[in-house]
């Protein structure tokens, strides 16, 4: 239930071989049936009666005794009840054993991944005032070091995340920046697993790091220097792993103060500075609301001023140019957006700068002296509008059937460029600074691969029509010599959650699939915001079914036109993608080859029946509330791919798991895999695989990263003859 999307470090449970335990219901799988597959018998899963009546209706889970929340702390495999060590340490012996075959293959696409990588991905440094700052990944590295240099040409190592990830089984780090002034670095560092952070800051004149907050910080969006350089905001997460308080803390020391505490576990927080650094802003949000708060530089240790107060049905972000502050805001019936300037002392609203367009979404807007930048989206591809402070508007965009912007963070306002990021399916990332004033534009940097033809790949732009007529996008990536017999392998990914659109990115990972003779292709759900807010809407709530017959019809649409075949696609969704996925493979079982579901959001009903979730009472507007309202509990009862496994032939299935997720339990997908072994007719495998080190995302390496998709690939490669 999170919008993150790295993939997750490969960690198995070790362990001896698992006894059979006695007394266990029999499943449906005695051996393994397919040829492909090794013969050994899955592991048994009691099914114990829970039978829940809620709202006057009556469900049996008899799986939820795999659920185990720790009074306290994180789960660890050492301390989980015996009963449930006991059953994931059978799973990953069976899943050990089954995935044993495609090892070699595995190893043999890792090696092709290291091969095309190279030394990783390198960002040219970025200007920000008299320093430039960077971050690269060291040949044969497998951990950023960030740096930065000086106006003399000399460079300044900041943090080697190699050295201070040593003696941890897991390492992230996250909210990399230098103060205002430039004599701090500060970033936000994970060494359990479980997403609550430290917060560390580097002295560059001493050269000493020292941890203002040991931990239950929030890294994402969670900590900023004020203008001042003097003091550090940060947010703390609550026993629930909820962000929901805002403190302060000197950078020379001492005990933090509390600035604010939100009451409203449906909100979220996130702190910042406006571009001229003329606040640090709180922004307060959920799926229909938010309230920014700002605190001046002058008065840095104020209370913060409210800009408007929140209301539900209304959104809105500030940030400032010029001397006045900009709102984006989709209040009355912008519901893409538009921008309104407001005056600063007043907060009343003043002229609108950029008018509502529907089907026109703006995505982000950065603040610059000469110019207003903003990132938005026409006919379902980015572009980057330049606009000058009498109202002239220059657009930049690419003649690709497919390709993906983006704005780095810590662009310094009194640039007279602006960096940005493109990349194709087919081309790696390329850095290209934009003048402000006339448009020009100059390559900076492109990330080099060995042994990579772009020139080799065709990218393609086609559309599926729903069962409700609506056409759906899909982003299609082959070889050029690909045949077009229905005889190639595909690989289906989608998400179609929260807003967040599947932007066509460059995948290395993806490019080494192609060349095995797979086609890869992203099919651009409803859920997401590829064609605007409305396309967001259309796929959520008691439309959430919208999107997984999308995913179906788009797998049917590849199949019609001959790029691949039913039985020959194998689908691929993470997180709130597990929902898509496992919701399509109940739809059309017979479609798939194969299904690789990571973190997968699967156990929805009883997800969103748990108040004490940390995200349940902030995505409520998302899926619905099936703890007050019948309608709700009945839509999602009828879409939880847990709860609609059927008696059907299922396809090879793969679920992964962190142990430490808080977002997305390792019991649900744990559930799953135990409703499809025991109701499917086909003999295929359904594999749990859990990582104890992990929670919703892995550590922070190439490698691993690299790793776990060459698993996912192999694993793909032996579902399709």
């Amino acid at each position: 239930m999170t919008t993150a999307l790295r993939i997750s470090r490969r960690h198995l449970l070790g362990g001896a071989a698992a006894t059979a335990m006695s007394g266990l219901a029999q499943s449906a799988w005695a051996v393994t049936a397919s040829p492909r597959w090794p013969e050994a018998p899955p592991p048994q899963v009691p099914r114990v009666d829970h039978v829940i009546t809620q709202l006057g209706r009556q469900r049996n889970d008899p799986y939820s005794w795999l659920k185990y929340v720790p009074a306290k702390g994180s789960r660890s495999f050492e301390t989980l009840p015996p009963m449930i060590r006991k059953q994931l340490e059978a799973e990953a012996n069976y899943g050990a054993a089954m995935l044993a075959p495609i090892r070699p293959e595995r190893e043999r696409l890792l090696s092709a991944m290291l091969a095309r990588a190279g030394g990783g991905v390198s960002a040219p440094p970025l200007q920000r005032g008299a320093w430039r700052y960077a971050s690269r990944l060291p040949e044969g590295g497998e951990h950023a070091v960030h740096y930065r240099i000086g106006a003399d040409g000399k460079e300044q190592v900041l943090v080697e995340e190699a050295q201070r990830a040593k003696g941890h089984a897991y390492y992230r780090t996250t909210g990399h920046q230098p103060s205002p002034d430039h004599r701090y670095f500060a970033w936000a560092e994970d060494v359990v697993g479980n997403d609550r952070h430290r917060l560390c800051v580097l002295d560059t004149r001493t050269g000493k790091v020292s941890i203002p907050v040991e931990t239950d910080a929030y890294g994402y969006g969670g900590l900023v220097f004020s203008p001042s350089s003097a003091w550090l905001f940060w947010i703390w997460r609550d026993a629930r792993n909820r962000p929901t308080r805002l403190y302060r803390s000197a950078v020379a020391g001492g005990d933090p103060v509390l600035v604010y505490e939100e009451a409203d576990a449906a909100i979220f927080m996130q702190i910042g500075r406006t571009a001229a650094d003329g606040f640090v802003r709180l922004t307060l949000s959920g799926p229909d609301t938010a309230e920014v708060r700002l605190i001046a530089a002058m008065d840095e240790t104020g209370p913060p001023r409210i800009v408007r107060l929140r209301a539900k049905g209304v959104t809105y972000g500030i940030d400032e140019w010029q001397g006045a502050l900009l709102m984006v805001t989709d209040e009355e019936g912008a519901m893409d957006g538009k921008i309104v300037r407001l005056d600063p002392r007043t907060l009343k609203a003043g002229p609108t700068l950029v008018p509502h367009r529907s089907g026109v979404p703006i995505l982000s807007v950065v603040p610059f002296e000469s110019a207003l930048v903003r990132l938005e989206r026409e006919n379902g591809l980015h572009r980057i509008v330049l606009r000058q402070d009498d109202g002239r508007e220059r657009t930049i965009g690419f003649p690709e059937a497919a390709y993906a912007l983006e704005l780095p963070e810590g662009q310094d306002y009194r640039a007279p460029t602006v960096r940005i990021a493109y990349e194709s399916p087919v081309q790696p990332r390329h850095w290209i600074d934009v003048d402000l004033a006339s448009g020009s534009q100059h390559l900076v940097a492109a990330e080099q691969l060995h042994g990579f033809d772009p020139d080799a790949y065709v990218v393609e732009r086609l559309s599926a029509t729903a069962p409700d007529g609506v056409d759906v996008p899909i982003t299609l990536v082959s070889r050029r010599d690909a045949p077009k017999d229905g005889s190639a392998r595909l690989l289906l990914y989608g998400y179609g959650a929260y807003g967040i659109s599947s932007d066509p990115v460059f995948s290395l990972p993806a490019t080494v699939l192609i060349d095995k003779g797979w086609r890869y292709a992203i099919a651009h759900v409803r859920g997401g915001s590829e064609k605007g807010r409305r396309w967001f809407l259309d796929g959520r709530l008691f439309a959430k079914r919208n999107s997984m017959t999308d995913f179906v019809a788009c797998a049917q649409t590849l199949c019609r036109g001959g790029y691949t075949a039913p039985k020959r696609v194998v689908a691929f969704g993470l997180s709130a993608g597990g929902l898509l996925v496992g919701g399509a493979m109940n739809l059309a079982p017979e479609l798939w080859a194969g299904v690789i579901a990571k973190v997968p959001f699967v156990d929805m009903l009883n997800t969103m029946s748990d108040a004490d979730h940390p995200l349940v009472p902030l995505f409520r507007p998302d899926w619905g509330d099936p703890l007050a309202d019948p309608k709700a509990y009945d839509y999602i009862a009828s879409i939880s791919p847990y709860e609609n496994v059927r008696e059907a032939a299922y396809p090879p299935l793969l679920c992964t798991a962190g142990l430490k997720d808080d977002r997305v339990s390792y019991w649900e997908p744990a559930k799953l895999v135990a409703q499809v072994r025991r109701r499917s007719t086909s003999g295929n495998p359904a594999i749990l695989l859990v990582n104890p080190d992990a929670g919703h995302q892995s550590s922070g390496d190439q490698r691993a990263e690299f790793d776990e998709m060459a698993r996912f690939w192999a694993f793909a490669e032996n579902c399709v003859a």
